[in-house]
């Protein structure tokens, strides 16, 4: 008996109904756990789709990332006044902004339907041309070497997105501590937690690393790995976070974007064109590029959910 059918039919059902659950529930919080438990589906409908690097980006970031800064923006939510009633939108605002949600859903799908069949790719192309990279893994291979600018602005997005965040604290607070904190029982469960999961999350991480030459993994989902052993360790009161004016802080996080611009500058020369690489030496590039980007990545990404510097610098 097949039950492919079911489990696909199932996880369709799963995904509408969290996604009406995130969208309609009043209570802030209530629509966060919503959204990490649909981020989770929609991974496992990734795997279904035999996308697994997809998948663990889902799970890594938009899920767990992404979860967390919700959360701890709910958190804060909660602990202010609530808004009176006069700061509530009103109709014409919702029903314009319900419309938008609407045509853009409906303009979506159509825009799917409407691909040609087959829906075109550029697939054999870059399963031609593999050879020239030294990797296995298609996906590594599109997002270093083929199409290598992207990957560049997003690391220069988070880059610019902790700047951002960082740009919200006060001035007296500049150059300290992000977060308050943390003072927990050393008895307590998630003390213990801390102490047995970071070694195996560093494995875990190291080797989503190594083996995203050859198989699902790479720099962004070793990264977030990383980041989540350094938020657990920081949440159970284990470690503190690091004065955001640190310089060696900022050489962790500014180090994957330079060596990733040298090398690109440096195909100028050696290559021809910009992010371009040799055949011969194309794969040690790549893991040169990996390795401090994974290192900035998961600073970056640990310091987000850590929030604005909140604790004065020490003198």
């Amino acid at each position: 008996m097949n039950l492919s059918p079911d489990v696909d039919g199932g996880l369709a059902v799963l995904i509408a109904g969290l996604a009406l659950w995130t969208i309609a529930v009043r209570d802030t919080f209530a629509a966060v756990i919503g959204f990490v438990a649909f981020g989770l589906v929609v991974a496992v409908a990734w795997m279904r789709l035999a996308a697994p690097d997809v998948a663990l980006t889902e799970a890594a970031i938009g899920s767990g990332i992404t979860g967390g800064l919700l959360i701890t923006a709910a958190a804060g939510r909660r602990r202010r006044p609530p808004p009176q009633p006069d700061g509530r939108p009103r109709g014409i605002v919702r029903i314009a902004a319900a419309t938008a949600s609407v045509l853009a859903a409906v303009g979506l799908g159509v825009a799917v339907l409407s691909l040609p069949t087959p829906a075109p790719t550029l697939a054999p192309n870059v399963a031609l041309h593999l050879g020239l990279t030294g990797l296995a893994n298609p996906v590594n291979a599109v997002l270093l070497g083929f199409r290598a600018v992207d990957t560049l602005l997003e690391v220069f997005v988070l880059l610019l997105a902790l700047l951002g965040v960082w740009s919200l604290a006060p001035d007296r607070f500049w150059g300290g501590r992000p977060g308050a904190a943390q003072r927990v029982d050393p008895h307590a469960m998630l003390v213990f937690v801390a102490r047995l999961l970071p070694p195996l999350g560093i494995v875990v991480g190291l080797h989503l690393l190594w083996v995203g030459a050859v198989a699902p993994g790479g720099e962004f989902q070793s990264a977030t790995v990383l980041a989540a052993v350094w938020i657990l360790a920081t949440t159970a009161g284990l470690c503190d976070w690091p004065p955001v004016g640190k310089p060696r802080l900022r050489l962790v996080l500014v180090i994957g974007t330079a060596v990733f611009l040298a090398i690109g500058l440096a195909g100028l020369v050696i290559a021809g064109a910009f992010l371009a690489y040799p055949p011969a030496y194309a794969k040690l590039l790549i893991v040169a590029i990996e390795l401090p980007l994974t290192l900035s990545i998961a600073a970056i990404l640990g310091l987000l959910v850590a929030g604005p510097p909140s604790r004065e610098p020490r003198r």
